[in-house]
């Protein structure tokens, strides 16, 4: 896919101009004429779904892109055959195209196998590669440790010709997987191990997932890399901190192939639709998103899903990008989260309530008001006479009249929260208690004067009455009472499966192993819990991926898989108050 015009997210409407020390990188370079344009480049392995840790590193990389009026490509790093899937492929288009933004062009790591092949000829015809038949095992050995130098491989100094006649024939499929690998000669006595004789290709035969089984021999990933920087004209490849101590060698395959000055050895993919000419990238690093009470290691996530501790890659529970998405989770959330972070060079952990706040802002603003009723309890007001029934409007947003008003159904019986109702209230309690008063959302102050119990003594139902004096536009209306509560008719209410979803760890940090426990130990068991809930109408007939504030309670998402109009299926995105918060004084 390609676009004319890159399509950067809107900004959010408290953005400002974005000052971080990689983009003043860029202007530098822009003002300096060592570039005239921006290129960047999104490259995840489609080996799993994307995770929230991704969205900094798609946010600063299109963003970037976008703000220079330049362009950015999504790149599938495609080179490790077995462990990657299509279905990884579209769900990652997916997620980009909902975070807000459009790639320059669909590219892949495997467009690119003939023109790595050529350049590791090159390096072999250089001097500087040769064919190692040391087992992995041996290689680590030989490796050396982070105070001791490492040994050259006792087939280190092959000639040009044995190495070349011997890289051809794993091309071929002569050898077995794991018994020869093509290794960069750089320095075995460096003190960044990265450096000690990397490997730049391995024998594997396995179907390739593009490429079919053309290729007996597949290229390591820091090779495959930065040559596909440099082929597709990045200016700027931006990544997170763990490849700094690799980007001495990105440097080194860039400058060792020289793609630049060797035409010869990517015009094969030109015809694949590659328009920049071949540059020279530079490696930038920026720190990940680290944030507390989750975890983004796609092993741990996939065995989350294997053994069942949840849904599927899109269970709302999960910090996937298609989790959080189902859940309610706003881009425009994500994207001011992003903004707010920033970009540095310091690890950190950023508090998850940082991420709740930001979609909270945003859903603020954007997400209608509803009412609903998760644990019901029957109110019946007696003095309105058997079967009444009217209708109430309602504006649908408290901050913006552009949403306008709806109708909502109101009768002689409503559905009430049960914990608006206390029979021994505790000191401070503002809601219905017997004897006691409280206004009724948009209706009016009612009087709880009965209290209806079961044999076991559990409260049923209440039996009040509405002051008529109080009701909405008549001079009563401005009678002060302490509390508010909201209600639906329990005629006209819709029955509605609700999701109530919650951190999917118990702890800050799941990951750690100082308390002696497993991190599956911290899993969230109330992480997701399921209630029936009544509904008015309006909530009810929606599309999947609606959201609304339920009043008091939070912000709910029509669920975009299971919700039907005749079936409501919401899940609860987020509380209206961080229920996390440690009170004051803890």
């Amino acid at each position: 896919m390609s676009t004319e015009n890159p399509a950067a997210a809107p900004a959010t409407p408290t953005a400002a101009v974005p000052q971080d020390f990689i983009r003043q990188i860029v202007r530098d370079d822009l003002a300096s004429g060592k570039h005239h344009v921006v290129h960047t480049r999104f490259p995840p392995e489609p080996n799993g779904y994307l995770h929230i840790g991704h969205a900094k590193a798609i946010c600063l990389s299109f963003g970037i892109a976008g703000e220079f009026k330049g362009w950015c490509n999504l790149r599938l790093d495609d080179t490790n055959p077995g462990k990657e899937d299509p279905e990884f492929v579209e769900g990652i288009k997916d997620d980009v195209r909902w975070l807000g933004f459009d790639w320059h062009s669909l590219r892949h790591a495997s467009d690119y196998f003939e023109v790595f092949y050529r350049s590791a000829l090159k390096l072999i015809e250089d001097g500087v590669a040769y064919v190692d038949d040391l087992t992995a095992e041996e290689m680590r050995e030989y490796r050396g440790t982070l105070t001791a130098p490492g040994r050259h491989s006792p087939y280190r100094e092959r000639s040009v010709e044995d190495n070349l006649d011997l890289f051809r024939r794993m091309r071929a499929g002569e050898f077995a997987d794991g018994s020869k690998t093509l290794r960069a000669k750089i320095d075995m006595s460096a003190g960044n191990i990265n450096l000690r004789d990397p490997a730049i290709y391995r024998i594997r035969k396995v179907t390739h997932q593009n490429t079919g089984d053309a290729w007996p021999i597949y290229p390591m990933y820091d090779y495959a890399h930065c040559l596909s920087d440099a082929m597709e004209g990045i200016t700027h490849s931006l990544c997170t901190l763990e490849f700094e101590d690799h980007r001495p060698l990105y440097d080194w395959f860039v400058d060792k192939v020289d793609l630049p000055n060797h035409p010869e050895l990517w015009q094969s993919v030109v015809a694949a639709g590659l328009e920049a000419k071949p540059a020279k990238p530079r490696q930038i690093e920026f720190s990940r998103l680290n944030l507390s009470y989750c975890i983004t290691s796609k092993r741990k996530l996939a065995q989350l899903v294997s053994e069942g501790h949840v849904d599927g890659w899109d269970d709302p529970r999960m910090n996937t990008l298609r989790g959080l998405r189902r859940r309610g989770f706003t881009p425009a959330g994500l994207r001011l989260l992003i903004e707010r972070v920033g970009v540095s060079k310091q690890n950190s952990v950023i508090d998850y309530a940082i991420l709740e706040n930001c979609v909270r802002e945003d859903l603020d603003a954007t997400a209608a008001r509803r009412m609903a009723v998760l644990d019901p309890l029957k109110l019946v007001l007696t003095n309105l006479p058997e079967g009444h029934e009217e209708s109430l409007t309602f504006a649908n947003h408290p901050k913006d009249e552009s949403f306008g008003t709806r109708q909502v159904p109101f009768a002689r019986e409503v559905w009430i929260e049960r914990e608006d109702f206390a029979e021994l209230p505790p000191k401070g309690f503002h809601r219905l208690k017997p004897d006691g008063e409280v206004r009724l959302r948009g209706v009016g102050i009612v009087k709880c004067e009965q209290v209806i119990k079961d044999d076991d003594g559990n409260v049923t139902e209440l039996r009040g009455t509405l002051d008529p004096e109080t009701r909405h536009g008549l001079p009563g209306a401005d009678r002060k009472v302490k509390g508010t509560i909201h209600w639906v008719s329990a005629v006209h209410a819709v029955a509605t499966e609700v999701r109530l979803y919650d951190r999917q760890f118990t702890v800050a940090a799941p990951d750690s192993e100082e308390d002696g426990k497993s991190w599956l130990d911290h899993v969230n068991p109330d992480a997701k819990r399921v209630v029936q809930a009544w509904l008015e109408p309006a909530a009810a007939r929606v599309e999947p991926e609606q959201r609304f504030q339920f009043e008091r309670l939070g912000y709910f998402v029509a669920d975009r898989v299971d919700h039907r109009a005749a079936a409501p299926v919401f899940n609860r995105t987020v509380t209206l108050r961080d229920v996390w918060a440690k009170p004051a004084g803890a």
